[in-house]
């Protein structure tokens, strides 16, 4: 009966208190863990600016021969090497992917101009951001169609090709297939819009 009275006027064990753990703002992983990431440079430049502390903790001259002390020669210069190379491949990676994030966001528009109840003519605008020529692209049109072809100015100032006559589908064909000049262009990045003429008042 007492040791049930001792256990329920003793104290409850303190909680664990929780590890405060302080992760990289470049790789994200927590400090220790930097070495095996893709951005040590990085990393370490950031804990010099912000965590003067445990940059001397972790990258000075003595934590750093603590570490490498058991290594070769041979070994410590193959692990520079390895993360030189590493950092190269991943800014690499970032780079590649930036690319195709900005192409992604790039747009060809084809647009189908009503003049009147029976004429058309087709305006392509945004080819320039895939590396097409506009005039050799507005020639090649203008031979393809057997019709007239130039390059002029859009309302906003920005170049367009308009070719005469309905031929917004073909074009959009050619460039499916990757004909000639237009095989640099991604299918998923063209939009094909219709524009009607305006009835008088």
């Amino acid at each position: 009966m007492a040791s049930t009275e001792e256990a329920a006027t003793s104290a409850p064990p303190a909680p664990p208190v929780p590890l405060s753990v302080l992760y990289c703002e470049v790789c994200s992983f927590p400090l220790e863990y930097c070495e095996f990431g893709a951005s040590l440079t990085k990393c370490k430049e950031w804990l010099r600016e912000e965590h003067p502390a445990l940059f001397d903790k972790y990258y000075s001259e003595e934590a750093l021969q603590a570490k490498i002390g058991t290594l070769s020669l041979e070994a410590q210069e193959k692990l520079e090497k390895d993360t030189a190379k590493k950092e190269a491949k991943a800014e690499a990676k970032a780079d590649a992917a930036l690319k195709k994030k900005m192409v992604m966001y790039l747009q060809v528009t084809i647009k189908r101009i009503e003049r009147n109840k029976r004429k058309h003519v087709t305006s392509i605008h945004g080819l320039e951001a895939f590396d097409v020529d506009l005039k050799k692209a507005a020639k090649f049109f203008a031979q393809k169609f057997a019709t007239g072809s130039s390059v002029t100015k859009n309302p906003q100032g920005q170049d367009e090709i308009v070719v005469q006559g309905d031929v917004s589908y073909d074009i959009m064909e050619m460039i499916e297939e990757g004909v000639g000049l237009l095989k640099s262009v991604p299918k998923e990045n063209v939009v094909q819009v219709e524009e009607k003429a305006k009835k008088g008042g």
